[in-house]
């Protein structure tokens, strides 16, 4: 699989299918591009997709010094010029949607829409820092320990997810993904918990824009989606019932939907 070399690292990613529009996945803290396995299988028939794991995650490489949200940003940005070289639909969930709000306000001309799952333009709501923090300090010193994972996955999954018995291999599967995150991982926590807000950088994006979120996110609240719309110009909003934080998994066959719906308009 493939990496491509940038000016300050080397990023993992995957490039599936042919089709002249190019959709771009950026994934959420913690995980990599495989939370967006689905999307791209159903995708890649009519479109080009682009999957990449941030700086610091999954198969791309932990570089030193510290990590924000603007270097993430310039890193995707560097990887859309290098491997794409025109505009591209950018779709980003959590710690992605981050990334793709920043674009799309600095870079008009390089996102030709967005798809915004699951985010929040504010900072870190202070409520949720004691509790982020302590679990981050854990990993530091002993990494993703099954304590750690079972409390991620409460706030990564709706509950309704959770305990639903047919998701049970489903769930071993994440836990397992979150336990293979090394202890540097603390590094792209920190760029999330610490992050500055956008909200007045997003009233001036202007590219069609949908905000989706799973109306059982205990991270990013149905509210904060809500933000997002009612500051992007002509933003669309979708609740998806019975997801949490991640509803790409939760929720394929309708986040897929979803996107294929919003597609069709560029065809």
């Amino acid at each position: 699989m493939p990496h491509i070399q940038l000016s300050q690292t080397k990023l993992f990613y995957i490039q599936e299918g042919s089709g002249p529009e190019i959709i771009v996945f950026a994934h959420g803290l913690l995980w990599s591009h495989k939370m967006f396995l689905d999307q791209i299988d159903f995708l890649k028939k009519e479109y080009t997709v682009i999957a990449y794991d941030h700086r610091g995650q999954g198969q791309s490489e932990v570089t030193s010094g510290a990590y924000d949200m603007e270097l993430l940003t310039e890193d995707a940005l560097e990887l859309i010029d290098k491997l794409v070289g025109k505009p591209v639909h950018f779709v980003g969930l959590s710690m992605g949607g981050f990334v793709g709000m920043r674009l799309a306000a600095r870079y008009p001309d390089r996102i030709k829409s967005l798809i915004l799952l699951e985010t929040s333009a504010n900072p870190e709501p202070v409520e949720n820092l004691p509790k982020y923090k302590f679990l981050n300090g854990i990993v530091k010193w002993v990494g993703v320990i099954p304590k750690v994972a079972k409390e991620v996955m409460k706030i990564m999954f709706a509950q309704s997810w959770l305990e639903n018995p047919k998701n049970k291999e489903a769930y071993k599967t994440w836990v397992n993904e979150l336990q293979s995150n090394k202890r540097t991982i603390t590094k792209s926590v920190e760029a999330v918990i610490y992050r500055k807000g956008v909200e007045d950088e997003i009233r001036g994006i202007q590219c069609p824009t949908m905000v989706v979120v799973g109306d059982e996110d205990v991270a990013t609240k149905p509210e904060k989606a809500k933000f997002i719309q009612m500051s992007i110009p002509e933003a669309r909003l979708h609740m998806v019932p019975g997801a949490g934080h991640s509803s790409c998994i939760e929720k394929p066959d309708e986040i897929n939907k979803l996107i294929g719906d919003w597609m069709q308009q560029f065809d």
